[in-house]
């Protein structure tokens, strides 16, 4: 590309060998979810390694958390880009979420493979209280954080209402929401929905911004260019009654995952499970629940979807003449590109003008309304699935309840790793205590 901006620090930061060791290793490291991912990096590239300024990762993080998508593997990301331009921002991009994907693509088979085996069952049902404690344990950081004002609460309620009652899609709940926040931010009311910046940016960073369009256009036009030249790939090889849904529904999702994955999973499932029939509710949170396991964004869990999705399609393995593994791992990769692909390229096409977009407050205030939607969509998951795993045909089952609060307690009250609390339930159910 021409016009290719340069990061602030370009040339003065660690050999890009260095680098791609690092990064590799935050791959295989990367537990905990985004909170515990964004720690690892400011311990290590912030206070250990001083490859980047703490205003500057504080300033970024910010940035990165009003874009959609998984805001670690997008900080991953930028600082990547910071330290070694294009390259390094997709070499750090991807091989944040490269090891797990590897990893839960093994996982996947096992459970399609392999489901119906009695010590595989018993961990299922072991790990499916867990997900229900996670659920609330994110709802509980993020509306601590973001519903801080009366305005952010009635939003929250509302989205609440609109999926639980109306049935409304998330995709039209975002757009209302940023609508209403970018309204309260030009009318000077953009602290209902963001409290400001955490850090000032640098003038390096704001020097960094007054760049011209042409980069993002860019980004951009590559990014429209990839997506077109996979379809057009897997159209002409295989055809695209199978594929062209597949990747339609998991770019749809990528660009409203505001707030984590758990905001977007009760749009994806409810098209994969109920209009698609691509698996089954329970085969959903199983997914999720190994997603947890694995290192990298949980969001990963819709490679898991994509898997089952070929695995399950007889018909399209019949038509295209491949087994059920090879259109699971096909189709889980597709998932996987039209899943990381856009948030990829949002956070480079954002990383030179950080420094200015950041200052906007419109958009600060519209992307804080959203947040606050996320959240009542959140509750609304938590309680589709705590009612799917907790309620039995004989009712709800005190065995899966106790776990699922012990399991919450360990959360948020010990602040236990969420990797062990998970090898914890896995356990629970294979001994056959739930």
């Amino acid at each position: 590309m021409n016009d290719v901006p340069s990061p602030p620090h370009a040339g003065a930061g660690p050999g890009f060998a260095t680098a791609l060791r690092y990064w590799l290793k935050l791959g295989l490291i990367g537990f905990g979810g985004p909170a515990g991912q964004i720690a690892i990096m400011q311990q290590d590239l912030v206070e250990r390694l001083k490859w980047v300024r703490a205003a500057d990762f504080q300033h970024a993080l910010n940035f990165c958390m009003m874009l959609p998508g998984p805001e670690a593997q997008q900080l991953a990301t930028y600082l990547g880009w910071r330290l070694h331009g294009l390259k390094g921002g997709i070499a750090a991009g991807t091989l944040f979420v490269l090891p797990g994907a590897v990893i839960l693509l093994g996982l996947s088979w096992i459970a399609a493979a392999h489901g119906d085996a009695t010590w595989v069952s018993r961990i299922f049902t072991g790990l499916k209280p867990v997900v229900v404690a996670v659920i609330f344990a994110a709802l509980w950081r993020l509306g601590r954080k973001g519903l801080t004002s009366k305005p952010a609460i009635a939003v929250a309620v509302a989205a609440f209402l609109s999926v639980a009652w109306l049935g409304l899609p998330f995709p039209l709940l975002v757009v209302v929401a940023a609508l209403a926040g970018a309204a309260a931010g030009r009318a000077g009311h953009g602290a209902w929905f963001v409290g400001g910046m955490h850090g000032a940016a640098t003038p390096e960073l704001i020097r960094a911004g007054a760049i011209s369009w042409r980069w993002p256009t860019s980004v951009a036009f590559s990014y429209v260019l990839l997506i077109a030249s996979l379809t057009g790939l897997l159209w002409w090889n295989f055809g695209g009654a199978f594929f062209a849904p597949l990747i339609w529904l998991f770019t749809k999702a990528a660009f409203v995952t505001f707030g984590g994955a758990y905001a977007v999973l009760p749009y994806v499932a409810d098209a994969a499970v109920n209009d698609l029939r691509w698996l089954s509710a329970d085969q959903m949170i199983d997914g999720l629940a190994l997603a947890e396991t694995t290192p990298g964004p949980l969001i990963l869990v819709l490679q898991y979807v994509g898997f089952f999705a070929g695995w399950n399609d007889a018909l399209a393995q019949a038509a295209l003449g491949l087994s059920p593994a090879a259109l699971g791992c096909i189709a889980a990769a597709v998932a996987t590109i039209a899943t990381f692909l856009p948030s990829t390229c949002l956070i480079l096409m954002g990383a030179p003008m950080i420094g200015r977009l950041g200052a906007v407050p419109a958009l600060a205030a519209a992307l804080g309304a959203i947040s606050a939607a996320v959240v009542g969509v959140i509750a609304n998951l938590g309680l589709f699935f705590a009612e799917s795993v907790l309620v039995t045909s004989g009712g709800v089952d005190p065995w899966r309840v106790g776990l699922a609060v012990g399991a919450l307690a360990l959360l948020v009250r010990v602040k236990l790793p969420i990797h062990a609390v998970i090898g914890i339930c896995a356990l629970a159910g294979l001994l056959g205590i739930v």
